[in-house]
């Protein structure tokens, strides 16, 4: 049963979602990733199967479909 870990609530809805990791100092954006979207604050949490498959594609199991240059601005 889904459970927020951010807000404790417990109604989901199963989406797909985009998210960037700091791997070794470099960014990896990773797509179309299955998750559970809290209903009420919108956290995305992973089953632990998509916690392994992603694990194992951004450290070296797998091979980046395309490479993108981003800004990166400092509010600071």
């Amino acid at each position: 049963m889904f459970q927020c870990h951010v807000c404790g609530r417990t109604a989901s809805r199963e989406d797909f979602v985009n998210e960037v990791f700091t791997i070794e100092g470099r960014r990896v954006l990773v797509q179309h990733i299955p998750a559970d979207i809290c209903e009420r604050c919108g956290e995305a949490t992973f089953s632990r199967v998509t916690t392994e498959k992603v694990r194992s594609l951004i450290h070296g199991g797998g091979h980046p479909i395309r490479r993108d240059v981003i800004d990166v601005f400092a509010l600071a």
